[in-house]
């Protein structure tokens, strides 16, 4: 059973006479968990999110209980000698996939992203954008237990942004954790479970309400399933804002946008599967 990631008191600093960037950090990040880092320019979110992903070592303090974790950096390094599926392929075989089945995967999260007509391009050509694609796609290669993403959205398209919110909700759905640092605040908004601000050289933790309407779109599904109210077991993770029985065996589930296509790949993959009725969309007031 995977653990938390504890950070025991924390602190950070560059260089042995510099300033503390963060210290006295204490923080768990419990599996399936969805995490937002708050805080103004300068605060130390990156740092925090490097020392997270075993990017930077803690100066003092621990860290411990860290799971397979994949991180995507806020400036990510293109001028690489590869073309990016052969980076992403490189990356594969180092996970342990075959390289055949490392090249499937790398083409499949280049097309996820909208990326393929750039699979055979050296990475040191790729605009901002597409170089972009690239970390996230080499993030999600390996299906990370702990996923961390530093102002990941930059650069991407439209298509890309709600790919990697698609992503975000999958990976957690399966019992995943996500850290994500974005400098717009309606980024998941409404869905995160925990909200970390960076201040003044410290990290104050809050949990969201559970019960709180979830701010930003959200999608409305009428399905019909078994009586009861009882969801298949692949919904268990969703934070879903409303369900509820319209009448016998027929549901109106709704939930963030975000996470709609999980929710609906879970009804309709279920046994016996579920009869998807109508999909429409609720904006918050």
């Amino acid at each position: 059973m995977q653990r938390d990631l504890r950070l025991d008191n924390v602190g950070r600093r560059y260089g042995l006479r510099g300033p503390w960037v963060l210290r006295a950090v204490n923080l768990a990040i419990a599996p399936g968990t969805l995490t937002r880092v708050e805080g103004a320019n300068g605060t130390g979110k990156s740092t925090l999110l490097r020392l997270l992903a075993g990017i930077d070592a803690p100066t003092e303090g621990r860290i411990t209980g860290r799971p397979r974790t994949a991180y995507v950096p806020e400036r990510f390094p293109s001028a690489l000698p590869f073309t990016a599926v052969g980076y992403l392929t490189h990356l594969g075989t180092v996970h342990g996939l075959s390289r055949a089945s490392a090249t499937r995967a790398a083409h499949a999260c280049l097309e996820r992203f909208g990326a393929a007509a750039y699979a055979r391009t050296p990475m040191a050509q790729l605009s901002k954008g597409s170089s972009q694609k690239v970390a996230v796609a080499q993030a999600l290669l390996a299906e990370p237990e702990f996923l961390v993403l530093d102002e990941a959205w930059t650069g991407l398209d439209e298509d890309a942004r709600a790919e990697l919110e698609r992503a975000v909700a999958e990976r957690t759905a399966v019992g995943a954790s996500v850290v994500f640092v974005d400098h717009d605040p309606s980024r998941l908004a409404g869905v995160p479970d925990v909200i970390c601000t960076v201040r003044d050289g410290g990290v104050n933790r809050r949990t969201e309400h559970p019960t709180s309407p979830a701010a930003g779109p959200r999608t409305v599904v009428v399905a019909q399933g078994p009586r009861g109210g009882a969801l298949p077991a692949e919904t268990a993770g969703l934070p879903l804002t409303t369900l509820e029985e319209t009448t016998a065996g027929t549901y109106r589930i709704t939930v963030p946008a975000s996470h709609s296509d999980v929710l609906l790949r879970a009804l309709l993959m279920s046994r016996p599967p579920w009869h998807v009725v109508a999909v429409g969309s609720e904006e918050t007031p």
